[in-house]
């Protein structure tokens, strides 16, 4: 067990000596709500396992998962996203197979911020009314198992973002490939690609002022022109070892490290333990560069991650309903993210 664990580490940490992150860009690239896991298995697991990741979970981590999928599955999940921050995150998804080794799926993501009160300059408090921010995202994927140790897949992203009176759309590619060898299919190693596409630009009424031109009596109205934004993309690249593979039990630990285009990169290390096809319990850990001072940390998150998942049969066809709870920590200004879920594999 020692062997494989060293393995895990020197193949993910190693990876840091080539890559460095981009920090100084931090902040300049928009739609975060595409770095938003919203799924409750994988944030057990700190989003660390999508060398492993299978079913309509993969889609966020690498979409090369989605091929795994027997036959149909429905997911559904709720996140209480940094408790205390008000905003709330909703994904429903299904995937069917289509043919004998392609899987399609769909999942659909949005963000619920609540009422946010309408402030100006003359009525800094308020009193005038509310809006409600809209942030969603919608994902087209397909996947195919090119041979018993090659899969791969590929997801068309489509992004809205409005806030009151101005809104923004764009389109995001994912592609994700894993590698499955090893005795017993024990090891696999994954590579995915996301968040890559065309900058992105804010636009609408809210962006129009109306003044009167030194010299002038009329009035004339006039249109700001937003700056555009790009998307936050990065590279995965993980890998996964079955430390223990039995009928009663799988002990999997999988390691990651993530290159990040506007951001510092990240190193996760997770496992899952399941216990025959009923009960599994996750931990995971997601590491970067200053997240262990109050003084340096550009993240919301402190690391550790934890979480459960119950599976229950629903039919003789070997059809199955699945519960599955996380919990991610924060520093002290929030109170973590909970994020529950369910799902049904018919």
């Amino acid at each position: 067990m020692k062997k494989h664990l060293s393995i895990l580490l020197i193949a993910t940490l190693g990876l840091g000596t080539v890559w460095a992150g981009n920090p100084d860009r931090a902040g300049s690239a928009g739609a975060g709500q595409l770095l938003m896991n919203p799924w409750a298995a994988s944030n057990g697991l700190a989003g660390a396992n999508m060398a492993s990741i299978v079913g309509l979970e993969s889609v966020f981590n690498n979409v090369a998962g989605l091929a795994f999928i027997n036959q149909n599955e429905i997911a559904t999940a709720n996140s209480q996203y940094l408790v205390q921050s008000g905003i709330s995150l909703n994904s429903v998804g299904f995937g069917t197979r289509i043919g004998s080794s392609s899987v399609l799926g769909l999942t659909v993501t949005s963000l619920s911020f609540g009422d946010i009160p309408i402030t100006t300059e003359d009525l800094p408090e308020g009193g005038i009314g509310s809006f409600s921010p809209a942030f969603s995202n919608i994902g087209i994927s397909l996947s195919k198992e090119f041979s018993n140790s090659i899969y791969a897949g590929f997801t068309l992203r489509i992004i809205g973002e409005s806030i009151s009176n101005v809104k923004a759309s764009g389109v995001a590619f994912d592609a994700g490939i894993r590698y499955v060898t090893g005795e017993d299919d024990r090891m696999r190693f994954g590579i995915a690609l996301r968040n890559v596409g065309a900058p992105m630009r804010f636009a609408g009424d809210g962006l129009t002022f109306t003044s009167v031109p030194q010299g002038s009596t009329e009035p004339l109205t006039m249109m700001m022109r937003s700056e555009r934004y790009e998307l936050p993309s990065l590279v995965n690249i993980g890998i996964a070892y079955d430390v223990i593979k039995n009928e009663n039990m799988v002990i999997e630990m999988n390691g990651q490290f993530t290159s990040n285009s506007f951001t510092k990169d990240q190193f996760g290390l997770c496992t899952e333990a399941r216990f025959g096809t009923h009960l599994a319990l996750r931990a995971g850990y997601l590491y970067e560069a200053g997240i262990l001072s109050d003084d340096d940390a550009t993240s919301a998150y402190s690391g550790p991650s934890g979480g459960l998942g119950f599976n229950l049969p629903a039919g003789s066809n070997g059809s199955m309903i699945g519960v599955d709870y996380s919990y991610r920590m924060s520093n002290s200004s929030f109170s973590g993210t909970h994020t529950i879920g369910m799902k049904i594999s018919l």
